[in-house]
């Protein structure tokens, strides 16, 4: 007897919110698949809105099919979450083969930023900008990437996300220093984020322009749709030597045409991967009217699930659930509100003594939600240097100029000192 197909297979990243919605709203059930090092720790845990639970080495993919045959004939999607979750994605699709995914190698070439350089020069070269692997820290590596490339320049390393230890360079001596700094800390890094590829470094040109992103699906066929673009204020926007994202607002506030420029550019982009059943995540730079990518990612934009659903009742867990089934994804277009994702970074680093202002947030009338990621002891670190956020606040307004108002509260509220060295 043929077995019913109701469950959506979520691979490593467990999140309650949105593998609820999946049951409530698909009426599927969930099995999560997590790496086998978390198996001793987790062993009393309880998943709340996950229906099974199974654990693997993902290096070893006979473990894998092992874990997965006895949900086989089960399995309507499989889906999974960040930069870590896509990875390990790589190492199940073999095991779901009549399942609609992306390629393995479409996902290792967007894992990758030079990878993902070289694909997009070759199939985009219009849209394409110089760039080059840094192999070591000898003067002919150093002198070679400069003629290659030319100040100023970003260096950062191939594999990771947030911002995580780039660097923006102007001239010799900050290449050198921010070389340094990165080699010596990125096999830290990799380990600490799960990466499972070998840990290397990329230099490219630094546009000078606006930040935006877009989140797209892609079907089985290659068709995109295009979610709302996102626009993006770095660090170095507000004096800040770090290129964390410190600012996500949607809407964008640009025209349509803007729009459909930067949604061709995405596109092409996608295809130059060969992506496909999946959501993409592309950074966009708007330098004189033209727009380039910074990075594309096989993985849903950080903040979108909330980013989407406050400004225009997007539902994008459902949506991309839905493009990995086949079915075309439901994007509403009619705006409910302004919504920003702030990253908070301290304007120094070292040991937070005193942590100010908080109260005075949440009393905001923008205000949605603030997580805290750092506490009173802990240290303070800049992206740049491999360090994550203070604080991750959510305000949603109505009225655009409200919105700003209050995020300009937010930069004289948030007090907080660090111990001097």
């Amino acid at each position: 007897m043929t077995q019913k197909k109701n469950y959506i297979l979520f691979v490593e990243q467990y999140l309650p919110a949105a593998m609820n919605r999946v049951r409530e709203k698909l009426g599927y059930k969930v099995l999560l698949i997590r790496d086998s090092a978390r198996q001793e720790k987790e062993q009393k845990k309880k998943f709340a809105s996950v229906d099974a639970v199974i654990y693997v080495d993902f290096e070893n993919s006979h473990d894998v099919a092992k874990a997965l045959l006895p949900f086989q004939n089960q399995l309507r999607a499989v889906t999974a979450r960040g930069e870590d979750g896509a990875g390990k994605l790589r190492a199940v699709i073999p095991h779901v083969p009549y399942l609609q995914t992306p390629t393995t190698d479409s996902i290792a070439w967007a894992l990758d930023k030079y990878s993902t350089r070289r694909r997009i020069k070759l199939f985009d070269p219009k849209h394409s900008i110089r760039f080059t692997k840094v192999k070591d820290m000898s003067d002919d590596e150093i002198a070679r990437v400069i003629r290659q490339v030319s100040f100023p320049m970003i260096v950062k390393p191939s594999n990771l996300q947030e911002s995580l230890l780039v660097t923006v360079c102007y001239h010799e001596e900050e290449l050198r220093t921010a070389l340094k700094k990165i080699f010596k800390k990125i096999e830290a890094v990799y380990k600490e984020k799960n990466r499972q590829q070998a840990p290397t470094v990329v230099a490219e040109e630094f546009m000078e322009g606006d930040m935006y992103s877009i989140d797209t699906y892609v079907n089985a066929k290659g068709t995109t749709y295009h979610c709302p673009l996102v626009r993006v204020q770095t660090g170095k926007n507000i004096g800040r030597d770090d290129f964390f994202g410190y600012l996500q607002m949607t809407p964008s506030g640009l025209s349509e045409e803007s729009i459909e420029k930067a949604r061709r550019v995405a596109e092409n982009a996608i295809h130059a991967l060969g992506l496909r059943s999946v959501t993409a995540h592309v950074e966009l730079m708007r330098v004189d009217h033209e727009w380039r990518v910074i990075e594309i990612g096989p993985r849903m934009g950080g903040f979108r699930d909330t980013l989407y659903d406050l400004s225009f009742g997007i539902d994008h867990t459902i949506n991309d659930v839905l493009v990995r089934m086949g079915k075309k994804p439901i994007i509403l277009r009619k705006r409910k509100g302004y919504t920003a994702a702030m990253k908070w970074f301290a304007s120094t680093e070292g040991a937070i003594t005193s942590i100010r202002g908080i109260k005075k947030v949440e009393q905001l009338d923008s205000f949605y939600s603030i997580a805290a990621n750092k506490k009173i002891g802990d240290k303070a670190v800049f992206s740049r240097h491999g360090g994550t956020s203070l604080f991750n606040i959510i305000l949603t307004n109505k009225d655009r100029s409200e919105l700003l108002a209050d995020i300009r509260r937010i930069e004289e509220y948030l007090k907080v000192e660090i111990a001097r060295a």
